[in-house]
């Protein structure tokens, strides 16, 4: 399909998360609306904030009359009140023309009237507060997830390294005062901050 005639230039945006996700789909989706191939710019970044090197360098290079084509919502963005805050600047500020391609009301290209700008403004602060609303509710699930398993006797991060069983006689050694906590500990082939965790435990947590 043929992107409307517009007196700017059409940027298409296309964001993943990391660099093993494909954005073989969003570039797809911009072809297809008729973006030129030498103004689709792609970031694999996370969405968390707008602190992303190519987005900034593309919001600095939109004029007046531009059009900026983006495949969904959260590829702008997650956080609800940033999503808001850069709407405003490109749309309000810039007079940037913004097109969401899964949401065709999100379309402020066509729907210039003030009507048109009314509906645009509410089903954005919609669709944004029910994606950070989601995005809490993970959030919240992998918590519970999380003391659920510990509960359970799940541990979580690097397992602890296994000590050598001369440790007992070791820290015995070390509290006759035939060495440093220091040699204790290199004796050990453990830093000096384990040593003493360790023997902590060894007395109970006292």
């Amino acid at each position: 399909m043929e992107s409307k005639e517009t007196e700017g230039t059409v940027y298409g945006y296309v964001r993943v998360s990391t660099q093993y996700q494909c954005e073989d789909r969003q570039l797809a989706a911009m072809r297809e609306y008729g973006v030129s191939e030498n103004h689709i710019v792609v970031e694999k970044r996370s969405g968390k904030n707008f602190d992303r090197p190519i987005y900034q360098r593309l919001l600095r290079r939109l004029c007046a009359g531009d059009t900026l084509v983006i495949q969904s919502l959260d590829r702008l963005g997650r956080s609800y009140t940033e999503i808001q805050e850069q709407w405003r600047v490109i749309s309000k500020e810039r007079g940037v023309a913004i097109v969401v391609l899964d949401m065709p009301l999100l379309n402020t290209r066509e729907h210039t009237e003030l009507i048109g700008q009314l509906i645009t403004d509410l089903v954005l602060q919609l669709l944004s507060f029910v994606a950070q609303t989601e995005r809490e509710n993970i959030r919240e699930r992998q918590y519970e997830g999380i003391n659920a398993a510990k509960a359970r006797g799940v541990r979580f991060g690097r397992p602890r390294a296994e000590l050598p069983e001369s440790f007992e006689t070791t820290v015995e050694a070390w509290r006759q005062g035939e060495f440093t906590a220091r040699e204790a500990a290199q004796r050990l082939g453990i830093s000096r901050g384990t040593f003493f965790r360790r023997v902590k435990e060894l007395d109970g947590g006292i």
